[in-house]
């Protein structure tokens, strides 16, 4: 019986010491810096570095990539204050080494644990920036590397001190500055630094390797050169991590760092592609004046607190897709030269454009972005922060568009939330298009298909497997091994896949669609989707002034035999006149505003002068012989002269005769006469002027009736258009209407 508790009690205790172990395989922080800290309880494959070691190891370099290279790979080196006989001769043996003359030697530490503080100004070769030649140990490839950094230096300076005082008698070329060159590579890959890590003020003439680097301390990068390709791939910064003033000549890749502190690349310089791909940063990240030549790729990043790019310049694009904001992602006074890309980006707190400028062709590419928060926001100047959002296709994109609208509506940036709906609706369009156009993959016969960019054999497998079930959507094609994803780009646009239907019906629908992509291609050609209403004016002006001159021409001009009856020449200046002013007026309100003038300015002409000049040429085919020959066919209410809006009445006048007493034809021998017929334009389009001015019903031919009915009828269209526009773009209607 003791033998079996004995037993079973010594199985519990291995179960409880199994179940403990695996959390005792992660230790702490501040256990694994104590561990750091004394070599004799670090990993058993990193032997202490002694003199003798060193001596030995600087004697016998090893070749690697071409260059000779000092080996002191997996050791301790003990740097501290308690060991300084070893690190005073630590940094003078191998400083000696390296600034030997001739080919250049590297320094690989890789899987070195280095304790205590690690300066390299005690290893390179300082040398003035200004006031001396260079050394002659530099090769020239070497020294025309240098002398780049000296000249922008020395541009800086001057350009410094002559924003200082312009009497000063500091001279920049006597300044001493001081910069430690290393000639050879420098490989630190999955070096451990305990302390502080002090590579700053450095020039590295050949590629420096920093991947899976942990530095738990102060890592100071400032004022750093990378001549030659660097790479901190992997690397680990548990504390602040300093690029300040930095210059990247070459590749620079940050691709899955962790920073655990604050960054700073204030003011830094990326002359090519830097790569930050899915890296950490846990802290504030200031990339403040930093200059991004090359491409700047921060895909699947996450940012755990603030990102600060302010006052940055963009020359190529910035990848931020998939990316992270848990807090402010500052963006105020950037350029951007070319697009930004925010494809599948969330946003958890706030996106701040502020008095960002975008070049030309420059644009926030937003499909998939997230708002996952009540207090995400996008914040940008007003009027344009909406003009540089673009979305390639609706589909998927609804519900951010939908987002974006309300989040600018929240900050009242009534003209920002209008262009978005504009480009809903004209992504709205091309889809309706495309379902009149295109071509159904689960009706299209083989010779359609292969008409529209399919060869054969992929018409033959599309027609087998719609055979056993129909397509879906759109991108079932590409299950298909015959179809590659280059066909599908060239085709997908003159696609669709919906369910097949009867000829009768499909035809129905597709006319349907069509009148319905009519109406809404005109809301967009003139008055961008009512969020533009000096275009709206534009149209109305150019239709007041052609329907004017038109009144005036079939009631003025009425024949030149026996008698004629045609105005004077005075009337015909003014006239014309008055015609030149208004359409000028409206055209160039037209093609400022309008995105596509020219097509809207022909969809106008089909609307306000196609018809009109078809009953002109058929009033003046057949002539007018009527009575009455020598009155107007336009009447004025005589009793008032005053401004009014009409918008109830009709274009003729009343059957009342009381009422009729009071309308008298418009008097054709006054000087002035000419400016009734732009009055009664304006007042049967917008139903407004400054008399009373309509059509009589006697003697009058059906075909001037239907020309006055046809202007009253677009005039009951305009007005809508008119004061739909005006409620989406006063900011208080706006706000009334939409958050009622």
């Amino acid at each position: 019986m003791l033998d079996r508790r004995i037993v079973r009690w010594l199985i519990l205790l291995v179960a409880i010491v199994g179940w403990l172990f695996p959390f005792g395989m992660i230790a702490p922080p501040a256990w694994a810096a104590t561990i750091a800290d004394h070599p004799a309880t670090t990993v058993l494959d990193r032997p202490l570095l002694t003199v003798d070691l060193l001596q030995e190891r600087l004697r016998h370099p090893i070749q690697s990539d071409g260059m000779s290279v000092i080996d002191l790979r997996r050791f301790v080196i003990d740097l501290r204050s308690d060991n300084a006989s070893f690190r005073d001769q630590f940094y003078r043996l191998v400083r000696s080494q390296l600034q030997r003359p001739g080919t250049p030697i590297g320094l690989d530490l890789s899987n070195a644990l280095i304790q205590g503080d690690f300066q390299i100004s005690q290893l390179g070769l300082r040398m003035p920036l200004f006031g001396q030649a260079l050394s002659p140990i530099f090769t020239p490839a070497e020294q025309a590397q240098l002398q780049r950094d000296r000249r922008r230096l020395s541009r800086l300076s001057a350009l410094s001190q002559s924003l200082l005082s312009t009497t000063s008698e500091t001279d920049p070329q006597t300044v001493s500055l001081q910069i430690t060159v290393f000639r050879g590579s420098v490989k630190l890959t999955r070096t451990r630094f305990t302390q502080i890590a002090d590579f700053s003020n450095t020039f590295f003439l050949n590629p420096l390797e920093v991947q899976g680097a942990q530095f738990l301390q102060l890592a100071d990068w400032s004022q750093t050169r990378f001549s030659r390709p660097a790479s901190f791939a992997g690397a680990s910064f548990s504390r602040d991590a300093r690029f300040r003033s930095s210059i990247f000549f070459d590749r620079a890749a940050f691709d899955q760092a962790q920073f655990q502190g604050n960054v700073n690349f204030q003011s830094s310089e990326f002359q090519s592609t830097a790569n930050f791909n899915r890296a950490t940063f846990a802290q504030p990240a200031n990339f403040m004046r930093v200059q991004w030549l090359g491409n700047a790729d921060f895909a699947q990043t996450v940012w755990q607190h603030e990102a600060i790019f302010n006052r940055s310049r963009f020359s190529q694009a910035l990848f931020l897709p998939d990316a992270v904001f848990e807090q402010a992602a500052m963006f105020r006074e950037v350029q951007f030269d070319r697009p930004v890309n925010l494809r599948g980006t969330t946003i958890l707190d706030r996106a701040d454009f502020g008095y960002a400028g975008f070049s030309q062709g420059a644009y926030l590419n937003v499909p998939g972005l997230r708002f996952d928060s009540d207090r995400a926001k996008i914040v940008g100047n007003p009027g344009q922060i909406g003009r540089v959002i673009s979305v390639p296709t609706l589909q998927g994109n609804e519900n951010l568009l939908r987002e974006l609208v309300r989040n600018f509506r929240r900050l009242e940036q009534i003209a920002d939330a209008n262009e978005l709906e504009y480009t809903r609706e004209r992504l709205r369009l091309k889809e309706l298009q495309q379902q009149v156009f295109g071509v159904n993959l689960n009706a299209a016969s083989l010779w359609q298909l292969s008409h529209i960019g399919f060869s054969t054999q992929q018409a033959i497998a599309i027609v087998q497997q719609r055979s056993q079930q129909p397509f879906r959507n759109l991108t079932e094609i590409l299950a298909l091994p015959e179809i590659d994803l280059a066909t599908y780009i060239n085709v997908r646009d003159h696609i669709i896949a919906k369910e097949g239907a009867s000829s009768s019906r499909e035809v129905f629908n597709r006319i349907s669609t069509g009148l319905y992509c009519l109406g809404l291609s005109l809301l967009l050609l003139l008055s961008r989707y009512g969020s533009d209403f000096r275009l709206v004016f534009a149209v109305g002006l150019l239709a007041i002034a052609y329907f004017g001159v038109v009144f005036w021409f079939i009631d003025r001009w009425r024949r030149l035999t026996p008698k004629p009856i045609v105005p004077t020449v005075y009337e015909t200046v003014w006239v014309v006149s008055g015609f030149t002013v208004l359409s000028s007026w409206g055209l160039t309100e037209l093609f400022r505003q309008a995105e596509h003038p020219w097509l809207a300015l022909a969809s106008l002409g089909v609307i306000v002068v196609l018809v009109p000049t078809i009953l002109l040429i058929v009033l003046y085919y057949r002539g007018r012989y009527h009575p009455q020959m020598n009155v107007s066919y336009f009447m004025e209410e005589g009793t008032l002269r005053q401004l009014r809006i009409v918008i109830g009445r009709l274009p003729i006048i009343p059957r009342f005769e009381d009422f009729r007493k009071r309308y008298l034809p418009i008097l054709w021998d006054r000087r002035w006469n000419w400016l009734n017929y732009f009055d009664f334009s304006l007042n049967n389009l917008m139903k407004l002027g400054f008399n009373d001015i309509r059509l009589r019903d006697t003697h009058l031919p059906g075909l001037i009736t239907a020309l006055v009915w046809y202007q009253w009828s677009l005039g009951i269209l305009y007005i809508a258009l008119a004061l739909w526009t005006l409620s989406r773009t006063i900011p208080g209607l706006n706000l009334l209407i939409y958050f009622r």
